[in-house]
């Protein structure tokens, strides 16, 4: 079977070699699959196999230059980067991987929030210039807040666990729940969580009904000088109003590793504002605002990358193709 690679590094092809990959022929990509790369006829026309992870844009423009496309395998959770209606319809089967960011997600969201609770990158770098402002550098304990998860699936649960080392105050909405940390946990609606909780952090998968589900008027149910959380994906905040909030001061610190635009993380803002619809024009500026915010820090969707979850993507996701081949349908979204 022939498969494309694409968003491959360097280090992930030395994992590859690891595996047993004999009866699989694999060309490799660092570049993403979009509407502008640029393939050969014999790759249109004997791919029987993808792999992606989430920066490529697999529409239907993209996917119907293949002819004989049989899987696309998402080294992610998330898979709204690909068009699934049009993947149903060619009976072309999506793959992808889950509870891969369990440990990495939940303890990057929580480096996150101390590294904006105590201040400590405007007292790195201001060291750095050797121009210190002492009194603007103080911080609080994690003890005395009370920390919001939204969702309550593998990340979300450990976040919860760690929150519990620290002596938080802990609220979860989630639509189930787990009997593993409900013993230190308040379940509670998702009024109740925004109206009391010091800090909210999201664990959930996007989905068209949780478009923007933090907006203008979550915000105002929120308590004043809240800090707010995403390592799950940008299409649940409404960065307009997150900025709005955090610029008359409703909001007092954000952490965001994922962005609405996803390439709006990249050194090519410029060209892809040039290239893109107007939502994600203004997106685009109004991110640019947010670099300029000393409260504000904004990372390229790396929650997940650490040596350990890789390998585990990688692995889980030729397993997946594995028990395809074999007529099982091991984490399948269609």
């Amino acid at each position: 079977m022939k498969m494309l690679m694409f968003d491959v590094r360097e280090t992930e092809k030395e994992i590859l070699k690891q595996l047993n990959l004999k009866d699989i022929d694999i060309t490799y990509f660092e570049e993403s699959l979009n509407e502008n790369s640029v393939l050969t006829d014999e790759q249109y026309k004997e791919t029987d196999i993808i792999c992606v992870f989430i920066f490529s844009n697999l529409t239907k423009e993209v996917l119907s230059k293949f002819k004989n496309l049989r899987v696309i395998a998402t080294r992610s959770t998330g898979f709204n980067h690909i068009d699934i209606n049009y993947c149903s319809k060619k009976n072309i089967a999506v793959l992808n991987v889950e509870k891969y960011g369990e440990k990495s997600v939940a303890e990057y969201s929580i480096g996150l929030i101390i590294t904006l609770l105590r201040k400590i990158l405007p007292a790195s770098l201001d060291m750095k210039k050797h121009k210190l402002k002492m009194s603007e550098y103080e911080g609080q304990n994690l003890n005395n807040m009370t920390i919001g998860i939204i969702g309550c699936g593998s990340i979300g649960s450990s976040v919860a666990k760690i929150a519990k080392f620290f002596g938080m105050n802990i609220l979860i909405h989630s639509i189930n729940k787990n009997k593993e940390i409900e013993e230190f946990c308040n379940f509670v609606s998702l009024d109740k969580l925004l109206q009391e909780s010091d800090i909210i952090t999201l664990h959930i998968p996007y989905t068209e009904d949780n478009y923007h589900m933090i907006g203008e008027n979550e915000f105002k149910k929120m308590k004043d000088n809240v800090i707010i959380i995403n390592t799950a994906r940008g299409e649940l905040i409404d960065i307009k109003s997150l900025y709005e909030n955090l610029k008359n001061g409703k909001v007092k610190a954000a952490g965001l590793d994922v962005l609405e635009c996803e390439l709006l993380n990249t050194d090519e803002v410029t060209e892809f504002i040039s290239k893109s619809n107007s939502f994600c024009m203004e997106t685009a500026l109004i991110t640019q605002k947010l670099f300029e915010m000393e409260n504000v820090i904004i990372t390229p969707h790396i929650a997940y990358n650490t040596k350990e979850s890789i390998k585990y993507l990688l692995e889980m996701s030729f397993n997946n193709i594995k028990d395809y081949v074999k007529g099982m349908n091991s984490n399948r979204v269609c």
